[in-house]
C-alpha cells in the first residue's frame, strides 16, 4: 500500500515550510520572493512559452535551494537521512577551501535526481561540512576544542531520524507521521534563541566567519534560501530600487544574448540579526550577528565536461550563438522530445567559484589561513564513505538523461 504522503509531497511541503520559516526570521527574504514572482510574471507575459523553456512557471515559482552547514561527519550522515526522506540525494563534491578567500568547508548538494521528480519540485540544499583537522585553519589545540564542542551537541532528535528512515524505506509517511516529520525537520533548521558564547564564537570568527557560524553555536540553521528568477538582472535592479543592499555583482556567467548556461546568482547582503550573547562573566546581553542573507538564482542549460572546460578556460564569449550549435559541438546537454526537437536539460547543481563568491561577499571577516600548513585530504570518495550512500556524479546524471532520449 502506498503511503498517504509520498516523498515527493514531503519534499514540496518541507521546502514550503522552510520558506515560511525563513521569511519570519529574515523579512527581506519575503521581499526577495515577492520581487522574483513579479519579474517572473512579467517575463512570462513578454515571452510566452519561451519563458518556460527551462522549466514551467509553476516549477520556477515553487523552486528553492537552501544552504546549511554542519560540523561533523556524523551530522552530515544524519542530515542525509532527513533529506533522503524527501527523495533528495547527495550530488557532487565541492571544496571551498580552494576559494578566494579560502573557506574551511567541503560541500555537497542534496536534490532529486529523476527528471519527473525535478519537475515536481526541485528543492536542493547545498550542505557544507567543517574540516576541523585542516591545519591551514585550525591548530591542534583549536581542533580538539572544536571536536569536543561539536561532539556535545545534537542537531537532529532521534524521533526525526526514525521517521526519516521510515519515509525513505517506504517512499513516504502516513498523514500524522508526515506532519510530525515536517514539524521536527523544520524546527531543526530554525534559528535558536540560545545565547552564543561570545568569547568562543570570536575565537572561531578570527579564523573564519563560516567556521564560527558552524562551530560557534549549539544548533544549525538555514544560512540562506534561494528563489529562482527568470531575469536576474531585472531583479537585481528592482531590489536596489526597494532600498535593499545587494552584493556588488551577479556571480556566474555574464549577461549575454547567447543561450543561458549553468547558473547565475546574487544576494542581498547579510543583515544584522539580533542575537543574545553570553559574556565571559556569565551575563547575557543583546547583540547582533551578520551571517544570513537571501540569495536568488537564474538557471540555464547544463554543460558537458567539454563545455565546462571551454567556459572555465575562455569564458562565455567562446560559445556558439544557438542551442543547435551547442548540442552539435557537445558543449551542453539536451534531450530530444517526441517531435525530435531539442529541449535543454536544466543545470541543477552549483558552481564552486560562485558559491564561494556569495559566501565571501557576506562574510564579516576574511579570517586567516596559513598556506604553509598541512591540508586535510578530502575528496568525493571520502564524502561518500561519510554519507553511507552513493554520492552521485552530476555529469553522469545529465549524460544518462540525454542518452535515454536518444
Amino acid at each position: 500500500m502506498s503511503p498517504a504522503v509520498t516523498s515527493t509531497t514531503l519534499r514540496a511541503r518541507f521546502a514550503a515550510a522552510l520558506s515560511a520559516l525563513y521569511g519570519t526570521e529574515v523579512p527581506a527574504y519575503t521581499t526577495l520572493v515577492e520581487v522574483s514572482e513579479e519579474v517572473n510574471a512579467e517575463v512570462l507575459e513578454r515571452l510566452g512559452d519561451a519563458a518556460e523553456r527551462l522549466g514551467t512557471i509553476d516549477r520556477v515559482t515553487a523552486e528553492r535551494h537552501g544552504a546549511i552547514r554542519v560540523g561533523t561527519p556524523e551530522e552530515l550522515a544524519q542530515v542525509a537521512r532527513v533529506f533522503g526522506a524527501c527523495g533528495m540525494h547527495p550530488v557532487g563534491f565541492y571544496d571551498l577551501r580552494e576559494a578566494t578567500p579560502p573557506i574551511p568547508v567541503v560541500s555537497t548538494a542534496f536534490r532529486p535526481v529523476d527528471r519527473a521528480e525535478l519537475a515536481a519540485n526541485p528543492f536542493r540544499v547545498f550542505t557544507s561540512l567543517l574540516v576541523v583537522d585542516d591545519r591551514r585553519f585550525f591548530d591542534e589545540s583549536l581542533e580538539a576544542e572544536l571536536r569536543a564542542f561539536l561532539g556535545a551537541r545534537r542537531l537532529f532528535p532521534d524521533e526525526l531520524l526514525a521517521l526519516a528512515d521510515v519515509a525513505e524505506r517506504d517512499g513516504g509517511l502516513s498523514d500524522a507521521d508526515a506532519d510530525r516529520f515536517l514539524e521536527l525537520a523544520t524546527a531543526a533548521f530554525a534559528l535558536s534563541p540560545e545565547p552564543v558564547d561570545r568569547a568562543w564564537y570570536q575565537r572561531l570568527e578570527d579564523v573564519s566567519s563560516v567556521a564560527a557560524d558552524i562551530g560557534g553555536v549549539t544548533t544549525t540553521h538555514i544560512n540562506h534560501l534561494t528563489p529562482r528568477v527568470l531575469d536576474i538582472d531585472a531583479l537585481y535592479e528592482r531590489m536596489q530600487q526597494r532600498g535593499i543592499e545587494m552584493i556588488d555583482r551577479i556571480q556566474g556567467p555574464p549577461r549575454t544574448d547567447k543561450p543561458d548556461v549553468l547558473l547565475r546568482q546574487t544576494s542581498f547582503r547579510a543583515l544584522a540579526e539580533p542575537r543574545r550573547f553570553r559574556e565571559p562573566d556569565g551575563s547575557v546581553v543583546e547583540g547582533h550577528l551578520r551571517v544570513r542573507f537571501g540569495e536568488v538564482e537564474a538557471r540555464g542549460v547544463a554543460l558537458t565536461p567539454e563545455g565546462r572546460a571551454l567556459y572555465d578556460g575562455r569564458g562565455i564569449d567562446a560559445f556558439p550563438q544557438t542551442e543547435a550549435e551547442l548540442d552539435a559541438a557537445n558543449l551542453a546537454y539536451y534531450v530530444r522530445d517526441e517531435r525530435g526537437e531539442l529541449q535543454p536539460i536544466v543545470y541543477e547543481d552549483f558552481l564552486p567559484k560562485s558559491a564561494a563568491g556569495i559566501f565571501a561577499s557576506n562574510l564579516t571577516s576574511e579570517g586567516r589561513a596559513d598556506a604553509t600548513r598541512r591540508a586535510a585530504a578530502r575528496d568525493a570518495a571520502w564524502m561518500q564513505d561519510v554519507l553511507g550512500r552513493e554520492l552521485r556524479d552530476p555529469y553522469a546524471l545529465y549524460e544518462a538523461e540525454r542518452a535515454a532520449s536518444r
